[in-house]
């Protein structure tokens, strides 16, 4: 599917990852919408892009989403990919007393429950284009995940199983579906990682994902070479080595 000439709505578009595909994408000439929870950042990525459109949307409240499809198909008829991007992620500490367990389901219902939930409600608009995608972003850390932030992890490791199956159910349709796999990134996604000098510069991430996204022939995995041997580490039997790293004691 060509990317360049696509309609596309890319979630949490408003920050980070998100922003930067958006930027991406619409430079080589994609019609881009997105949505972001936060109104002051959504703005600001409007007013310095205005060839895109935008909405604030808290993709985790289960009536917004549907009130916004409704809404979306009927204003954007051509709208023929999605990008799941919008996240949240925490640290956790488990064996505090004060810790609360309501905040893995905020993170399970924004990471995991909220991408289903739209998708699932975009197939039949889809279904109506003559080529379609669905991309989720997963993470790195779903498949060797973060001690520190084990729902997190957890929520990307599920995610990336459901698009598998959500490949295979939809493999006979005119839908492709496509996993996004970053790395760490120096976004301000959570406290600090903008400064971790071990995380890939956001422009440099941006590029290389988006020439994997835009080829002739797109991967089902878009892999930028800073993130294969985490995502591999199963397969090398090196998934011990890079927990080390990723988790010293």
């Amino acid at each position: 599917m060509d990317l360049s000439k696509a309609t596309i709505l890319i979630t949490g578009g408003n920050s980070g990852i998100g922003r930067g595909l958006a930027k991406a994408l619409s430079a080589r000439g994609a019609e881009i919408i997105i949505t972001g929870r936060n109104p002051i950042s959504l703005a600001e990525t409007l007013m310095e892009n205005p060839a895109m459109t935008g909405y604030q949307l808290d993709v985790s409240v289960p009536d917004d989403v549907r009130r916004f499809v409704a809404m979306l198909v009927e204003r954007h008829p051509s709208l023929n990919a999605l990008i799941n991007n919008a996240g949240m992620m925490a640290t956790e500490k488990v064996l505090d007393p004060s810790y609360d367990p309501e905040l893995a389901e905020r993170m399970a219902a924004t990471n995991l429950v909220a991408p289903i939930r739209l998708t699932t409600a975009l197939i039949p608009h889809f279904q109506l284009r003559d080529e379609a995608a669905f991309i989720m972003v997963s993470s790195a850390l779903g498949f060797v995940p973060r001690g520190d932030a084990p729902t997190y992890s957890a929520t990307k490791a599920a995610l990336h199983s459901w698009t598998i199956g959500l490949r295979h159910q939809l493999k006979s349709t005119n839908i492709s579906v496509i996993e996004i796999v970053p790395p760490l990134v120096a976004t301000n996604f959570s406290p600090g990682q903008a400064e971790n000098p071990r995380a890939m510069p956001l422009d440099a991430f941006v590029s290389e994902a988006v020439e994997l996204l835009c080829a002739d022939e797109t991967p089902l995995e878009v892999l930028v070479k800073r993130v294969v041997p985490q995502r591999n580490a199963e397969r090398s039997g090196s998934f011990d080595e890079i927990f080390g790293m990723i988790n010293p004691t």
